[in-house]
């Protein structure tokens, strides 16, 4: 398919967005990465967002193999190649391996997992199945994170859910 709308270059990003996206586009290892060149056509909107999605991950209190397991977790629900390829690289930075990526494919049923993180997908899995989380889910959560971690959980959760929709309704293709 076809993106929507277009990546964005210099007239269309203005300067700011040109040097931020080029600077995002070499931290992720390609030279267009396509949801900034993208998003970033919004002008003051995309900083804003940079900064709301940069304190959730990479500045979150959940820790990176933490984040960026939800991450590709929900990657994976929403089938999102983009979030998934992105988060497959930025996941091996923090010790996410190919094994431990199969078995978050695999969900929460999979062998192997300690009790904090088979609670930890489990809540991704009802949380964007559902848009809830059960009692027994929560209370199994609660006992590995505080109430700040439980709250940035649930805005990490429905942050890289909402992008996921953003991708998938602008097409954004995949960067290669």
């Amino acid at each position: 398919m076809t993106a929507r709308i277009p990546p964005g270059r210099f007239k269309q990003l203005g300067p700011i967005n040109w040097v931020t996206w080029k600077a995002l586009s070499a931290a992720a290892g390609t030279s267009d990465a396509h949801l900034f060149s993208t998003l970033g056509r919004t002008g003051r909107l995309f900083r804003g967002w940079l900064h709301y999605a940069g304190m959730l991950m990479p500045f979150g209190r959940l820790g990176r193999f933490d984040s960026e397991a939800v991450i590709l977790r929900v990657a994976h629900l929403r089938k999102c190649g983009y979030e998934f390829d992105h988060h497959t690289r930025l996941g091996r930075r923090a010790g996410i391996t190919d094994e431990i990526r199969d078995r978050i494919l695999v969900g929460p049923e999979a062998l192997g997992w300690q009790p904090r993180h088979r609670a930890l997908l489990t809540a991704v899995d009802e949380l964007v199945t559902t848009k809830q989380i059960s009692d027994e889910t929560w209370s199994s959560l609660a006992q590995f994170y505080d109430d700040r971690r439980l709250v940035e959980f649930c805005l990490l959760v429905t942050q890289y859910d909402a992008l996921a929709t953003t991708i998938d309704v602008l097409r954004i293709e995949r960067d290669f």
